[in-house]
């Protein structure tokens, strides 16, 4: 069935149909020799391999770890999919007081995503996202194209100094019109890291919700059904005090 492909277009269509069959393939310059290589797109969505990256400052203390598993969302005629590998991801950044950057970018930058983070007061969050991906094209005569997305001047993932932001829910941004990034789950601390590691945990509302939504309707249904006992048994005791008169 593969006779008549080219090499690395063999190589796309069996990193989309078989499991476990790395989602990378060369490109070629004009010679035909390999070169970096690239992303490649998946037509299904599938759970992101966990990875921790840590960012440690010149004094040698950490002052950024990140657990996550990170997908690309390309969003064209269809949508397409690319998770990153943490064994492939060269961790980079800077360390500041009040401003600090988390870089994550694959071999030959093919894609990158970079988090920006900012302690104001008592409180740390991210206030700048930028990402990028250079796929491999996703047939023979389509044109190469880099997918670019920017969030700025925002407030995510808010957490007070000392303690790390989870959720384990899905979290989906929109970098912009053809890109978007979900992080599941997701573990964040940065600027004050005790031994290196996360302190308390600060939920978010997302998995707060799925918590105690269940428990806030399965309280309501027992007091539905408890006033509806009580009903019953009130209009009954009535009935049966006027069978007594009678």
């Amino acid at each position: 069935m593969l006779r008549g492909l080219s090499g690395r277009w063999g190589l796309l269509l069996l990193a989309a149909m078989i499991p476990g069959v790395s989602s990378f393939s060369p490109a070629y310059d004009s010679e035909g020799q390999p070169q970096i290589a690239l992303p490649v797109l998946q037509p299904t969505e599938a759970t992101p391999p966990l990875g921790t990256y840590i960012l440690k400052g010149l004094d040698g203390k950490t002052c950024i770890k990140a657990t996550m598993g990170v997908e690309f969302i390309v969003i064209q005629k269809k949508t397409w999919y690319f998770s990153l590998d943490p064994s492939r991801i060269r961790t980079s950044g800077y360390c500041g007081k009040e401003v600090a950057v988390l870089s994550l970018t694959l071999p030959g930058n093919a894609a990158s995503l970079q988090l920006t983070f900012k302690k104001e007061n008592k409180v740390f969050y991210i206030t700048k996202l930028t990402s990028h991906l250079s796929p491999l094209p996703v047939c023979p005569k389509c044109a190469n194209k880099t997918f670019s997305g920017l969030l700025d001047h925002d407030k995510l993932f808010k957490s007070k100094n000392g303690n790390s932001f989870a959720c384990k829910s899905e979290n989906l941004l929109l970098m912009s019109s053809e890109l978007q990034i979900k992080l599941v789950p997701l573990k964040f601390q940065a600027f004050t890291l005790t031994k290196g590691g996360y302190g308390k945990e600060v939920e978010c509302w997302a998995d707060y919700n799925k918590r105690v939504l269940p428990i806030i309707i399965g309280a309501a249904v027992v007091g539905i059904l408890l006033i509806a006992v009580l009903t019953f048994l009130f209009i009954k005791d009535r009935n049966r005090q006027g069978y007594e008169e009678l």
